[in-house]
Protein backbone atom coordinates (compact mmCIF):
# COMPACT_ATOMS: atom_id res chain seq x y z
CA UNK A 1 0.00 0.00 0.00
CA UNK A 2 1.19 3.53 -0.72
CA UNK A 3 2.09 5.81 2.13
CA UNK A 4 -0.70 8.16 3.08
CA UNK A 5 1.51 11.11 2.17
CA UNK A 6 3.41 10.41 -1.03
CA UNK A 7 6.41 12.67 -1.82
CA UNK A 8 6.59 14.01 -5.34
CA UNK A 9 9.11 12.36 -7.59
CA UNK A 10 12.23 14.40 -8.19
CA UNK A 11 12.28 13.21 -11.79
CA UNK A 12 10.29 15.06 -14.44
CA UNK A 13 7.58 12.90 -16.04
CA UNK A 14 8.25 11.70 -19.55
CA UNK A 15 5.30 13.73 -20.83
CA UNK A 16 6.99 16.98 -19.82
CA UNK A 17 9.72 18.76 -21.73
CA UNK A 18 13.21 18.61 -20.15
CA UNK A 19 13.56 21.37 -17.60
CA UNK A 20 16.60 22.77 -19.41
CA UNK A 21 14.41 23.28 -22.47
CA UNK A 22 11.71 25.03 -20.43
CA UNK A 23 14.28 27.25 -18.70
CA UNK A 24 15.98 28.23 -21.97
CA UNK A 25 12.65 29.03 -23.62
CA UNK A 26 11.56 30.99 -20.53
CA UNK A 27 14.68 33.14 -20.69
CA UNK A 28 13.96 34.08 -24.29
CA UNK A 29 10.25 34.81 -24.20
CA UNK A 30 7.76 37.01 -22.42
CA UNK A 31 5.26 34.16 -22.02
CA UNK A 32 4.38 34.07 -18.28
CA UNK A 33 3.26 30.45 -18.61
CA UNK A 34 6.85 29.38 -19.30
CA UNK A 35 8.13 31.36 -16.34
CA UNK A 36 5.65 29.64 -14.06
CA UNK A 37 6.43 26.17 -15.42
CA UNK A 38 10.16 26.63 -15.04
CA UNK A 39 9.83 28.06 -11.55
CA UNK A 40 7.40 25.32 -10.56
CA UNK A 41 9.74 22.53 -11.68
CA UNK A 42 13.10 23.93 -10.64
CA UNK A 43 13.24 26.68 -8.12
CA UNK A 44 10.88 25.94 -5.27
CA UNK A 45 9.24 23.14 -3.32
CA UNK A 46 5.96 25.00 -3.53
CA UNK A 47 4.34 27.09 -6.23
CA UNK A 48 4.45 30.24 -4.11
CA UNK A 49 6.77 32.31 -1.93
CA UNK A 50 5.17 34.42 0.79
CA UNK A 51 5.52 38.11 -0.02
CA UNK A 52 3.56 39.53 2.91
CA UNK A 53 1.10 38.20 5.45
CA UNK A 54 -1.34 37.06 2.79
CA UNK A 55 0.24 37.69 -0.62
CA UNK A 56 2.28 35.20 -2.64
CA UNK A 57 4.21 35.30 -5.90
CA UNK A 58 5.61 32.61 -8.17
CA UNK A 59 9.45 32.69 -8.03
CA UNK A 60 11.18 33.84 -11.21
CA UNK A 61 14.29 32.50 -12.89
CA UNK A 62 16.54 35.53 -12.85
CA UNK A 63 16.81 39.22 -12.20
CA UNK A 64 16.00 40.15 -15.80
CA UNK A 65 12.59 38.50 -15.77
CA UNK A 66 9.38 40.45 -15.17
CA UNK A 67 7.44 39.85 -11.95
CA UNK A 68 4.36 37.69 -11.98
CA UNK A 69 0.94 38.84 -10.87
CA UNK A 70 0.65 38.55 -7.08
CA UNK A 71 -1.76 36.02 -5.59
CA UNK A 72 -3.58 36.86 -2.37
CA UNK A 73 -4.40 34.18 0.19
CA UNK A 74 -8.07 34.51 1.24
CA UNK A 75 -10.76 32.39 2.93
CA UNK A 76 -14.45 31.82 2.39
CA UNK A 77 -17.02 29.72 4.25
CA UNK A 78 -18.89 26.77 2.80
CA UNK A 79 -21.66 25.30 4.96
CA UNK A 80 -19.82 26.81 7.93
CA UNK A 81 -16.44 25.26 7.05
CA UNK A 82 -13.46 27.44 6.18
CA UNK A 83 -12.15 26.94 2.65
CA UNK A 84 -8.64 28.19 1.89
CA UNK A 85 -8.50 30.13 -1.36
CA UNK A 86 -6.10 32.09 -3.56
CA UNK A 87 -7.16 35.17 -5.52
CA UNK A 88 -5.17 36.47 -8.49
CA UNK A 89 -6.37 39.79 -9.94
CA UNK A 90 -5.37 41.20 -13.34
CA UNK A 91 -3.58 44.51 -13.54
CA UNK A 92 -5.73 47.58 -14.04
CA UNK A 93 -8.93 48.78 -12.49
CA UNK A 94 -11.89 46.49 -11.92
CA UNK A 95 -14.48 45.26 -11.76
CA UNK A 96 -12.89 42.28 -13.51
CA UNK A 97 -14.43 39.20 -15.08
CA UNK A 98 -13.44 36.10 -13.15
CA UNK A 99 -13.16 32.34 -13.21
CA UNK A 100 -13.16 29.79 -10.38
CA UNK A 101 -10.63 26.95 -10.73
CA UNK A 102 -12.09 23.60 -9.63
CA UNK A 103 -9.52 20.87 -9.03
CA UNK A 104 -9.70 17.08 -9.27
CA UNK A 105 -9.76 14.08 -6.94
CA UNK A 106 -7.50 14.53 -3.92
CA UNK A 107 -5.77 17.50 -5.57
CA UNK A 108 -4.92 20.70 -3.75
CA UNK A 109 -4.08 24.22 -4.84
CA UNK A 110 -0.34 23.79 -5.24
CA UNK A 111 -0.78 20.90 -7.71
CA UNK A 112 -0.27 22.72 -11.04
CA UNK A 113 -2.81 25.52 -10.60
CA UNK A 114 -0.21 28.33 -10.66
CA UNK A 115 0.17 28.10 -14.43
CA UNK A 116 -3.57 28.58 -14.94
CA UNK A 117 -3.82 31.42 -12.41
CA UNK A 118 -1.01 33.36 -14.04
CA UNK A 119 -2.06 32.71 -17.61
CA UNK A 120 -5.72 33.68 -17.14
CA UNK A 121 -4.88 36.72 -14.99
CA UNK A 122 -2.40 37.92 -17.60
CA UNK A 123 -5.23 37.63 -20.12
CA UNK A 124 -7.39 39.99 -18.05
CA UNK A 125 -9.41 37.44 -16.03
CA UNK A 126 -9.42 37.33 -12.22
CA UNK A 127 -8.85 33.84 -10.85
CA UNK A 128 -10.01 32.21 -7.61
CA UNK A 129 -8.55 28.80 -6.75
CA UNK A 130 -9.33 26.92 -3.56
CA UNK A 131 -8.90 23.72 -1.59
CA UNK A 132 -12.06 21.71 -1.00
CA UNK A 133 -13.22 21.26 2.58
CA UNK A 134 -11.42 18.49 4.50
CA UNK A 135 -8.37 18.73 2.23
CA UNK A 136 -5.21 20.78 1.87
CA UNK A 137 -5.20 24.07 3.76
CA UNK A 138 -8.97 24.12 4.25
CA UNK A 139 -10.73 23.21 7.47
CA UNK A 140 -13.17 20.39 8.02
CA UNK A 141 -13.25 16.91 9.49
CA UNK A 142 -12.72 14.11 8.89
CA UNK A 143 -9.70 14.80 6.74
CA UNK A 144 -9.83 13.41 3.21
CA UNK A 145 -13.58 12.86 3.40
CA UNK A 146 -14.43 13.57 -0.24
CA UNK A 147 -18.05 14.06 -1.32
CA UNK A 148 -19.18 15.27 -4.75
CA UNK A 149 -22.24 16.91 -3.18
CA UNK A 150 -20.16 18.79 -0.61
CA UNK A 151 -17.57 19.77 -3.20
CA UNK A 152 -20.31 21.25 -5.37
CA UNK A 153 -21.42 23.28 -2.35
CA UNK A 154 -17.82 24.52 -2.06
CA UNK A 155 -17.91 25.62 -5.70
CA UNK A 156 -21.17 27.49 -5.06
CA UNK A 157 -19.57 29.19 -2.04
CA UNK A 158 -16.54 30.19 -4.13
CA UNK A 159 -18.86 31.78 -6.70
CA UNK A 160 -20.69 33.67 -3.96
CA UNK A 161 -17.40 34.91 -2.54
CA UNK A 162 -16.35 36.32 -5.91
CA UNK A 163 -19.77 37.82 -6.64
CA UNK A 164 -19.64 39.71 -3.33
CA UNK A 165 -16.40 41.52 -4.12
CA UNK A 166 -16.46 45.08 -5.52
CA UNK A 167 -13.46 44.38 -7.76
CA UNK A 168 -15.28 41.51 -9.52
CA UNK A 169 -18.04 41.87 -12.11
CA UNK A 170 -20.67 39.48 -10.76
CA UNK A 171 -22.31 39.18 -14.19
CA UNK A 172 -19.11 37.80 -15.75
CA UNK A 173 -18.02 34.85 -13.64
CA UNK A 174 -17.14 31.48 -15.12
CA UNK A 175 -15.99 28.02 -14.04
CA UNK A 176 -12.95 25.99 -15.02
CA UNK A 177 -12.57 22.37 -13.93
CA UNK A 178 -10.01 19.65 -14.40
CA UNK A 179 -10.36 15.86 -13.99
CA UNK A 180 -13.04 15.14 -11.38
CA UNK A 181 -13.43 18.90 -11.03
CA UNK A 182 -15.02 18.74 -14.48
CA UNK A 183 -17.81 16.66 -12.97
CA UNK A 184 -18.35 19.34 -10.32
CA UNK A 185 -18.31 22.18 -12.85
CA UNK A 186 -20.94 20.56 -15.04
CA UNK A 187 -23.22 19.72 -12.11
CA UNK A 188 -22.96 23.23 -10.65
CA UNK A 189 -23.36 24.98 -14.01
CA UNK A 190 -26.44 22.87 -14.76
CA UNK A 191 -28.13 24.05 -11.56
CA UNK A 192 -27.49 27.78 -12.07
CA UNK A 193 -28.34 30.44 -14.62
CA UNK A 194 -25.65 32.95 -13.63
CA UNK A 195 -22.59 31.14 -14.98
CA UNK A 196 -21.15 33.13 -17.90
CA UNK A 197 -18.89 30.39 -19.28
CA UNK A 198 -17.53 26.97 -18.33
CA UNK A 199 -14.39 25.09 -19.35
CA UNK A 200 -13.46 21.52 -18.42
CA UNK A 201 -10.33 19.57 -19.33
CA UNK A 202 -9.70 15.80 -19.12
CA UNK A 203 -13.07 15.67 -17.33
CA UNK A 204 -14.13 12.57 -15.42
CA UNK A 205 -17.86 12.94 -16.01
CA UNK A 206 -19.20 9.40 -15.61
CA UNK A 207 -18.20 7.40 -12.52
CA UNK A 208 -19.43 4.03 -13.84
CA UNK A 209 -17.19 4.43 -16.90
CA UNK A 210 -14.22 5.15 -14.65
CA UNK A 211 -15.06 2.06 -12.61
CA UNK A 212 -15.04 -0.06 -15.77
CA UNK A 213 -11.54 1.17 -16.55
CA UNK A 214 -10.44 0.06 -13.08
CA UNK A 215 -11.70 -3.48 -13.67
CA UNK A 216 -13.64 -5.99 -11.60
CA UNK A 217 -10.70 -7.23 -9.50
CA UNK A 218 -9.77 -3.72 -8.37
CA UNK A 219 -13.36 -3.13 -7.31
CA UNK A 220 -13.51 -6.41 -5.41
CA UNK A 221 -10.29 -5.58 -3.55
CA UNK A 222 -11.92 -2.39 -2.27
CA UNK A 223 -15.10 -4.02 -0.93
CA UNK A 224 -13.87 -5.07 2.56
CA UNK A 225 -12.43 -1.59 3.20
CA UNK A 226 -15.69 0.06 2.12
CA UNK A 227 -17.71 -2.18 4.47
CA UNK A 228 -15.31 -1.44 7.32
CA UNK A 229 -15.48 2.31 6.67
CA UNK A 230 -19.28 2.27 6.68
CA UNK A 231 -19.25 0.42 10.00
CA UNK A 232 -16.66 2.75 11.56
CA UNK A 233 -18.57 5.82 10.39
CA UNK A 234 -21.85 4.48 11.81
CA UNK A 235 -20.28 3.65 15.16
CA UNK A 236 -18.20 6.83 15.50
CA UNK A 237 -14.83 5.08 15.33
CA UNK A 238 -13.19 7.27 12.68
CA UNK A 239 -12.76 6.43 9.04
CA UNK A 240 -11.04 3.63 7.13
CA UNK A 241 -8.81 5.10 4.46
CA UNK A 242 -7.56 3.64 1.19
CA UNK A 243 -4.98 5.06 -1.24
CA UNK A 244 -6.40 7.18 -4.03
CA UNK A 245 -3.86 5.98 -6.59
CA UNK A 246 -1.37 3.14 -6.86
CA UNK A 247 0.50 0.98 -9.31
CA UNK A 248 -1.38 -1.62 -11.38
CA UNK A 249 -2.33 -4.61 -9.24
CA UNK A 250 -1.82 -2.74 -5.97
CA UNK A 251 -4.50 -1.89 -3.42
CA UNK A 252 -5.81 1.58 -4.33
CA UNK A 253 -8.87 3.25 -5.78
CA UNK A 254 -7.14 4.04 -9.12
CA UNK A 255 -4.59 1.53 -10.42
CA UNK A 256 -4.61 2.00 -14.19
CA UNK A 257 -1.27 2.09 -15.99
CA UNK A 258 0.41 5.49 -15.72
CA UNK A 259 -1.94 6.91 -13.09
CA UNK A 260 0.49 6.87 -10.16
CA UNK A 261 3.26 8.60 -12.11
CA UNK A 262 0.71 11.00 -13.59
CA UNK A 263 -0.66 12.07 -10.22
CA UNK A 264 2.84 12.59 -8.86
CA UNK A 265 3.78 14.64 -11.93
CA UNK A 266 1.35 17.33 -10.76
CA UNK A 267 2.93 17.63 -7.30
CA UNK A 268 5.64 20.32 -6.95
CA UNK A 269 9.17 19.06 -6.18
CA UNK A 270 9.43 18.41 -2.47
CA UNK A 271 5.67 18.74 -2.10
CA UNK A 272 3.37 16.14 -0.61
CA UNK A 273 0.16 14.59 -1.88
CA UNK A 274 -2.21 13.19 0.76
CA UNK A 275 -2.91 9.94 -1.07
CA UNK A 276 -5.96 8.92 0.95
CA UNK A 277 -9.71 8.82 0.61
CA UNK A 278 -12.26 7.51 3.08
CA UNK A 279 -13.12 4.11 1.58
CA UNK A 280 -16.90 4.60 1.39
CA UNK A 281 -16.33 7.90 -0.44
CA UNK A 282 -14.62 5.97 -3.23
CA UNK A 283 -17.90 4.17 -3.81
CA UNK A 284 -19.60 7.55 -4.22
CA UNK A 285 -17.06 8.65 -6.80
CA UNK A 286 -17.65 5.68 -9.12
CA UNK A 287 -21.45 5.82 -8.92
CA UNK A 288 -21.84 9.54 -9.71
CA UNK A 289 -22.31 11.00 -13.19
CA UNK A 290 -22.70 14.37 -14.85
CA UNK A 291 -24.00 13.00 -18.16
CA UNK A 292 -27.67 13.74 -17.48
CA UNK A 293 -26.79 17.21 -16.16
CA UNK A 294 -25.12 18.33 -19.38
CA UNK A 295 -28.37 19.20 -21.18
CA UNK A 296 -29.15 21.76 -18.44
CA UNK A 297 -25.88 23.72 -18.75
CA UNK A 298 -27.00 27.07 -20.15
CA UNK A 299 -23.54 28.63 -20.35
CA UNK A 300 -21.14 28.20 -23.27
CA UNK A 301 -19.17 25.05 -22.40
CA UNK A 302 -15.75 24.08 -23.74
CA UNK A 303 -14.87 20.40 -23.21
CA UNK A 304 -11.18 19.63 -23.73
CA UNK A 305 -11.20 15.91 -24.54
CA UNK A 306 -8.07 13.81 -24.11
CA UNK A 307 -8.32 11.23 -26.88
CA UNK A 308 -5.97 8.82 -25.07
CA UNK A 309 -7.75 9.27 -21.74
CA UNK A 310 -6.70 6.41 -19.46
CA UNK A 311 -9.07 6.97 -16.52
CA UNK A 312 -12.35 6.86 -18.47
CA UNK A 313 -13.58 6.25 -22.01
CA UNK A 314 -13.18 9.74 -23.60
CA UNK A 315 -16.41 9.21 -25.53
CA UNK A 316 -18.28 10.26 -22.38
CA UNK A 317 -16.49 13.61 -22.29
CA UNK A 318 -17.39 14.20 -25.94
CA UNK A 319 -20.99 13.20 -25.14
CA UNK A 320 -21.21 15.96 -22.54
CA UNK A 321 -20.21 18.52 -25.18
CA UNK A 322 -22.86 17.21 -27.59
CA UNK A 323 -25.61 17.25 -24.97
CA UNK A 324 -24.87 20.71 -23.64
CA UNK A 325 -26.92 23.25 -25.64
CA UNK A 326 -23.86 25.46 -26.19
CA UNK A 327 -21.21 22.80 -25.85
CA UNK A 328 -18.01 22.68 -27.91
CA UNK A 329 -15.50 19.80 -27.88
CA UNK A 330 -11.80 20.25 -28.60
CA UNK A 331 -9.77 17.06 -28.97
CA UNK A 332 -6.14 16.61 -27.96
CA UNK A 333 -3.67 13.77 -28.46
CA UNK A 334 -3.18 13.29 -24.73
CA UNK A 335 -3.72 10.90 -21.88
CA UNK A 336 -5.16 12.17 -18.59
CA UNK A 337 -1.91 13.80 -17.49
CA UNK A 338 -0.03 15.04 -20.59
CA UNK A 339 -2.47 17.93 -20.80
CA UNK A 340 -0.91 19.54 -17.69
CA UNK A 341 2.62 19.60 -19.12
CA UNK A 342 4.61 21.10 -21.98
CA UNK A 343 4.38 21.08 -24.86
CA UNK A 344 0.62 20.45 -24.89
CA UNK A 345 -0.37 22.72 -22.00
CA UNK A 346 0.53 25.84 -23.99
CA UNK A 347 -1.83 24.92 -26.83
CA UNK A 348 -4.62 23.95 -24.44
CA UNK A 349 -4.27 27.17 -22.45
CA UNK A 350 -4.39 29.20 -25.65
CA UNK A 351 -7.66 27.53 -26.65
CA UNK A 352 -9.15 27.91 -23.18
CA UNK A 353 -8.11 31.55 -22.82
CA UNK A 354 -9.64 32.49 -26.17
CA UNK A 355 -12.90 30.78 -25.19
CA UNK A 356 -12.97 32.51 -21.79
CA UNK A 357 -12.15 35.91 -23.25
CA UNK A 358 -14.84 35.64 -25.90
CA UNK A 359 -17.56 34.66 -23.46
CA UNK A 360 -16.50 36.94 -20.61
CA UNK A 361 -16.24 39.97 -22.87
CA UNK A 362 -12.47 40.41 -22.51
CA UNK A 363 -10.50 41.99 -25.33
CA UNK A 364 -7.79 39.64 -26.61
Amino acid sequence: MLNALTPASSTMPSAAAPISSVVNRARNTSDPLLYVQAAHHRLTSTSYVKQSSNTYTVPMLGGSMPPTIPTERVDFRSDGTRCAAWLTLPTGNGPHPAVVLVHGLGATHDMMLAQYEQHFATAGIAVLAFDYRNTGESGGQPRQHISITEQCHDVDAALAFLAGRQDIDSTRIGLWGTSLGGMNVIRVAAARDDIAVAVVQCPIVHGPAAARRLGLMASLRMTPAIVEDLFRRATGHGRRYVPIVGAPGRFAMVTVEGAEAGWNSTVPPGGRFDNRIAAADAMGMVTTSAIRHARYVKAPLLVCVCDRENLMDPAYAALVARRAPRGVARHYDSDHFDIYHPPLVGRVLSDQTAFLQENLGVRA
